[in-house]
């Protein structure tokens, strides 16, 4: 279970503890055999839960694709949209988008799951999302949509030697303390090093993006984070562009857009035809 207790599954859910338990038990009850191990520590699937978990998804997307099939028949606009997303892209592109997306469709409502690449791949085709944000090019059998080409830079203390040079070389990345994001923008960032040819002196793995800003600050190292996520910071550190200069694409990828839901439709076909009043490149802060 993603959770780890029934507690913080009935808040996501905006059930009562009790409520969910009920309908764990009665499920249990139902299928004649337990499906989670209880404890103070937590709850936990039992193997047979294991085996039943796709299943029971299964079940739920079902319910789900009824009720907005349903509610399309009917002309309502309405249903729910479940989208993969990470940090810089919920902060910086998607905020918007939904603001100004739900003041036209205020029927439609969203769920947000945060996590990296490879985990928003897996949930695109599990079936757990809609849609996600991923990073270009992404698996064979998603359809993708193009959001745009985030620029990677390198982040250095207020005071660094190159702070006022026009541009930082990767070399510059051997030569002193690297603080790297974990999981993310690493893949881009580790094979521009081996496209040079380079072993950066990475004493830092993090896995937020403000953290390492803060790192940066402090004088612990330097790094690299795409463009989009440094937008309307307020740490003391300088911003610039690689020698060699490369980016990351970032882009829309779902299972099959032709049997998706009116809603999640709806939703990407805004995104297509508005997208260049959300997606423009900044001048450098720092």
């Amino acid at each position: 279970m993603e959770f780890g207790s029934l507690s913080r599954a009935a808040e996501y859910c905006n059930y009562s503890q009790s409520a969910v338990s009920q309908i764990v038990n009665s499920l249990e009850h139902e299928l004649g055999m337990s499906l989670l191990h209880r404890s103070h520590a937590g709850v936990w699937l039992t193997s047979e839960g294991e085996h039943l978990l796709p299943y029971i998804r299964n079940l739920s997307r079902a319910h789900i694709e009824l009720s907005e099939k349903a509610s399309e028949l009917l002309g309502v606009e309405s249903g729910l949209i479940r989208i993969g997303t990470f940090s810089s892209i919920s902060c910086h592109l998607l905020a918007p988008i939904l603001k100004d997306f739900k003041a036209q469709h205020p029927n439609i409502r969203f769920e947000l799951y945060q996590g990296d690449y490879q985990k928003i791949e897996t949930w695109i085709s599990d079936g757990i999302v809609d849609f996600g944000f991923v990073d270009l090019p992404t698996l064979r059998e998603f359809d993708t949509i193009p959001i745009r080409d985030d620029r990677m830079l390198a982040l250095l203390p207020a005071n660094h030697p190159y702070a006022d040079e026009a541009f930082v070389p990767l070399k510059l990345f051997e030569q002193e303390p690297v603080v790297l994001l974990k999981e993310g923008t690493e893949k881009e960032v580790l094979e521009m090093f081996r496209k040079q040819r380079l072993k950066p002196k990475i004493e830092y793995l993090v896995e937020d993006d403000y953290t390492i800003m803060s790192m940066v600050e402090n004088g612990l190292g330097i790094s690299i984070l795409g463009e989009l996520v440094l937008q309307k910071i307020t740490y003391r550190i300088v911003i610039k562009e690689t020698m060699p200069k490369f980016s990351r694409k970032m882009g829309i990828a779902i299972k099959d857009r032709r049997e998706a839901s009116l809603a999640v439709r709806c939703f990407l076909d805004y995104v297509e035809e508005n997208l260049d009043s959300y997606v423009s490149h900044n001048p450098l802060p720092g």
